[in-house]
């Protein structure tokens, strides 16, 4: 009972906070190119998970090293940069609905790589959901023809990605804390991420350039918050729960997200909340009851 009452507590906390991400990654664009948002995000998150669980990395083994480099990279890696690169032709509420698809991915990756198990039901709202995607992508094309919906498939990549972090950490790596997962995994992307921001010059421009040094701040707002800590909070709830539950996190994600946008100005058509409600229902379909197993 103590656990069934955590993890809906951090299911409705990280809601919050990621549902708040897409709204900083928008004005985090106002300063910066989509690499260096993502890339400041990971070094920021990095250095605080650092200094908070370095000595935590001691409890790996180099079979969990094997795991984590593979989960770091599907998760703590590429995402921050396809969000960016995404959102600056999508809009940060249609952004979050279209990352409803992870629950959906993680039941797919699930079954297919992990002996996860489905209902009947389950495998209906894989392809409702789905559908809804699809409808979702149609809709914005058509509605916001001065948006590039193409970038739906860095959302689509990062969902996945999202996926495979998550079945990788309940199966291979759920002995170690929270915290140990999270640095570890950051551990990994962050030289790749520094690469990159050396390239791009961000420290150069920085000097003198007042868009950029008003922008950073919701750049650590968002790799403190938004990345740092929540994934410190969803590594705890994919400890607690289930990785569909964990995943479900994007039921709620769009709502937050929608009402920021909405005070930020942003429209949504009424074919895209049709398409965004067919993807919450495929993903309440798989995910209703308690029907997914995990096969050891």
């Amino acid at each position: 009972m103590k656990n069934l009452d955590q993890k809906w507590i951090y299911l409705v906390v990280l809601s919050f906070i990621w549902g708040s991400s897409f709204i900083l990654i928008k004005r985090s664009l106002l300063g910066y190119t989509p690499l260096q948002v993502g890339g400041l995000r990971i070094l920021f998150a990095s250095v605080l998970l650092f200094i908070l669980g370095f000595k935590s990395l001691k409890t790996l083994s180099k079979t969990d090293w094997k795991w984590i480099t593979i989960a770091g990279l599907c998760s703590s890696f590429f995402p921050p940069f396809f969000f960016a690169l995404a959102q600056m032709e999508i809009s940060s509420g249609v952004t979050s609905i279209l990352n409803s698809v992870a629950p959906l991915f993680t039941t797919l990756v699930g079954i297919a790589l992990f002996g996860l198990s489905l209902k009947g039901k389950q495998v209906l709202g894989v392809l409702i959901g789905l559908l809804g995607t699809v409808v979702l992508i149609a809709a914005g094309m058509e509605n916001n023809v001065d948006q590039n919906y193409w970038y739906s498939f860095f959302i689509i990549f990062a969902a996945l990605g999202y996926a495979f972090n998550i079945n990788i950490i309940k199966k291979y790596l759920s002995h170690l804390t929270p915290l140990a997962v999270t640095t570890a995994s950051f551990g990994v992307a962050f030289l790749p991420a520094v690469i990159i921001l050396v390239y791009s010059g961000v420290f150069q421009q920085f000097v003198g350039n007042s868009a950029m040094q008003e922008a950073v701040w919701y750049i650590m707002a968002l790799a403190f918050l938004g990345t740092a800590l929540a994934n410190i909070l969803f590594n705890k709830l994919i400890k607690l729960s289930s990785p569909v539950f964990a995943a479900s996190v994007t039921y709620l994600i769009p709502l937050v997200a929608v009402l920021w946008g909405f005070l930020d100005g942003e429209n949504i058509s009424f074919l895209q909340l049709l398409g965004g409600l067919i993807i919450l229902f495929g993903v309440w379909l798989v995910n209703r009851k308690k029907t997914v197993a995990i096969q050891k």
